[in-house]
């Protein structure tokens, strides 16, 4: 299976676009397993993970070195642990927060980066985008203040996995391409896997409510966590896919199309609609992420059009 895609700006879109509607599904799937099936977040956590690695176990025979982990499989094991534990964080939010408050909250995901880069990696980042941080950043107050009041510290848990997913991103830029997006995906469901596992027996003791351990209660419960794992694995390789055929800041912006997926899913699953001053802070959340978006895509051109030295 090669690496190598062609560039293809409208493909990659469309790819993106369809990605970031089906993706708030498995979300949808958490919270029905955690409040109709009474699953617990660290179960269907665990879940995610195992049916994510069964599900591209067939494919990994015929990738080389997939199954022995790649070139970089501790870096890939941690990848898989990172990304348990933010989805982890995700899974209890929506267990007792609206689809839509959690993903707008998540989304100051986009100025951790920003804020990360800048301070570890040394990337300017200039004055008008520090204020579109300060701005996103307080569009997600609109929405934390009256969920952080019904809720508690639970309208907390977003922010805590958009930072664990940052620090997944760095880790991605670091393996860079030494392997497969399919090695790093299947070898990120058994670290997924194992640090669930951990979780698991760890958190039975600590927090019971949240990590009970248990079987699908039925076998619709266990369709949709088959469904769950499945479409994580194989959504996720085609954003990979995407990313290599159109730029990141072309495609970026098409991530916010998961609010409205979520938004959907919310309103017709579980009869939850943003208020008016929610919506007034997704609307300031989505236009500072776009705005960044917007300066990055100038500075790429800007140091594009430099010429040469010597």
């Amino acid at each position: 299976m090669s690496d190598s895609h062609p560039q293809n700006p409208i493909k990659g879109m469309a790819i993106m676009a369809a990605c970031m509607i089906v993706l708030p599904m498995m979300d949808a799937i958490a919270k029905y397993m955690a409040t109709f099936e009474t699953m617990s977040p660290g179960q269907v956590t665990f879940y995610r993970f195992f049916f994510q690695f069964l599900a591209l176990l067939p494919i990994a025979f015929f990738v080389p070195g997939a199954i022995r982990g790649g070139k970089r499989p501790w870096m890939n094991l941690l990848r898989g642990a990172l990304h348990a534990a933010a989805s982890l964080m995700f899974f209890m939010a929506v267990k007792y927060m609206p689809l839509a408050d959690v993903f707008a909250i998540y989304f100051v995901e986009p100025f951790m980066l920003t804020m990360m880069s800048a301070l570890f990696l040394g990337e300017k980042v200039g004055w008008r985008r520090w204020l579109a941080i300060a701005v996103g950043f307080g569009g997600a107050m609109i929405v934390i203040q009256p969920s952080y009041e019904i809720f508690g510290w639970t309208a907390l848990l977003p922010v805590l996995c958009a930072f664990l997913y940052t620090l997944y991103l760095f880790l991605n830029r670091a393996i860079g391409d030494a392997d497969s997006p399919l090695t790093m995906q299947f070898v990120a469901g058994v670290g997924g896997t194992l640090f669930m596992t951990v979780g698991l027996l760890a958190g039975h003791f600590v927090y019971p409510v949240e990590f009970e351990a248990s079987l699908p209660s039925s076998s619709l419960g266990l369709l949709l966590l088959i469904i769950l794992g499945s479409l994580s694995g194989y959504v996720h390789l085609l954003v990979v896919r995407a990313f290599r055929m159109a730029p990141l800041s072309l495609l970026a912006p098409f991530q916010y199309f998961e609010i409205i997926s979520a938004t959907v899913l919310g309103y017709l699953l579980f009869a939850d609609f943003p208020t008016a001053s929610k919506w007034l802070g997704i609307g300031i959340i989505v236009a500072s992420g776009l705005f960044i978006i917007w300066r990055e895509r100038i500075r790429v051109r800007q140091i594009s059009a430099e010429p040469p030295l010597g």
